[in-house]
């Protein structure tokens, strides 16, 4: 079986790996895609070498079919297509028994503190694989693990219809947090820097702010009616962008902290005291937030083909990597199998 592996210092390397059968309580899912992303990127750049033990089989945005089931799992059947929530949490912390085990004190997140989805079959725990309904494209399908990233950021954000919130940053995560908002009944404006990305964002009826030209704090005034945003999400990952957050906000605004900060920031505390605003954390998800963006994959509320750039196979993982790296692609999705495996029989090839 192929896998990619991180071998550190922002290398990727195909190799080979032993299929092993899955154990009780586990699955073994025959990878149809694998998303690469922004907390993948964060591993490449040795961000997480504190948390990865190399060489290490990331990915965790993805889709397959059932292969192999181990001892004791009766709700699964070999070729139902599914996707995985990647949270493994121990059930015993304080996080966890005041009911948030999905950020966990001792959270495994699958993909970065064990191994991922970059490879053709993927054992994991039975419980945290999601079923995806019949005929849900698996190219498509790829995308609920960032979906459901976005739903839950908008859930923590509390939005409500008529609201007006701000996204600051137009990559993946920002247009899914966008196109979220909106499907929940906000006014969303998205600012970017990146012409390509602005120009894509405008094609799903953004308005989108170029913040080398325009006044971003005037202009959110005036769209306000002078009282600033309701929400502001940060997704950008800039120091710049975290500092002029807390202007675009309202008296009791709130700020969401999306993007992964690798070092601390600075924030304008007096803004913050003077507005009494909130800043709010959002890292992953919970079942529900996955089961709401499953529904809205499905239902094509997700601009699915403007997010996805291109597909690669498994082989080209490293040149993927580097273009998303380069900014010259919002999503890519590394196709697992061999080109001789046919995704929709995939889960029965034994």
């Amino acid at each position: 079986m192929q896998s990619a592996r991180y071998t550190g210092q922002g290398a990727i390397k195909i190799a080979e790996i032993v299929q092993v059968a899955p154990g009780a309580g586990q699955v073994q899912i025959a990878v149809a895609y694998t998303g690469l992303c922004g907390t993948d990127l964060h591993v490449l750049h040795g961000h997480m070498d504190s948390r990865v033990e190399l060489p290490a089989i990331i990915g965790h945005e993805m889709s397959g079919r059932i292969a192999a089931i181990g001892d004791g799992v009766t709700e699964w059947a070999i070729g139902d297509p599914v996707t995985v929530m990647p949270l493994d949490w121990c059930n015993e912390c304080p996080a966890c028994l005041a009911g948030n085990q999905h950020v966990c004190q001792n959270l495994n997140f699958i993909g970065i503190d064990s191994p991922g989805s970059l490879q053709e079959r993927w054992n994991v725990p039975a419980n945290v694989v999601v079923r995806l309904p019949e005929g849900l494209r698996l190219d498509y399908a790829a995308l609920v693990e960032p979906v459901a990233v976005a739903v839950h950021d908008v859930r923590r954000a509390s939005i409500q219809a008529g609201e007006k919130a701000v996204v600051i940053g137009g990559g993946p995560i920002g247009v899914l947090i966008a196109t979220t908002a909106r499907h929940f009944g906000a006014e969303v404006v998205v600012i970017e820097l990146d012409d390509k990305r602005r120009a894509a964002v405008e094609t799903l009826g953004f308005e989108v702010l170029d913040p080398k030209t325009v006044d971003q704090v005037e202009w959110v005034t005036n769209w306000t009616g002078g009282a600033g945003a309701d929400v502001v999400f940060e997704v950008s990952g800039a120091a710049s962008a975290v500092l002029g957050a807390t202007s675009l906000c309202k008296v009791r605004g709130r700020l969401v902290v999306v993007a992964i900060h690798p070092e601390p920031r600075p924030i304008d505390l007096q803004r913050l005291f003077w507005r009494e605003l909130t800043i709010i954390g959002a890292r992953v998800y919970e079942r529900t937030d996955f089961e709401k963006a499953i529904e809205m994959v499905a239902a094509d509320v997700v601009p699915a083909s403007l997010l996805i750039t291109r597909i690669e196979p498994l082989e080209n993982t490293a040149a993927a990597f580097e273009a998303l790296a380069s900014g010259q692609a919002m999503k890519i999705l590394i196709d697992c199998q061999p080109a001789s495996i046919d995704h929709a029989t995939a889960g029965a090839q034994q």
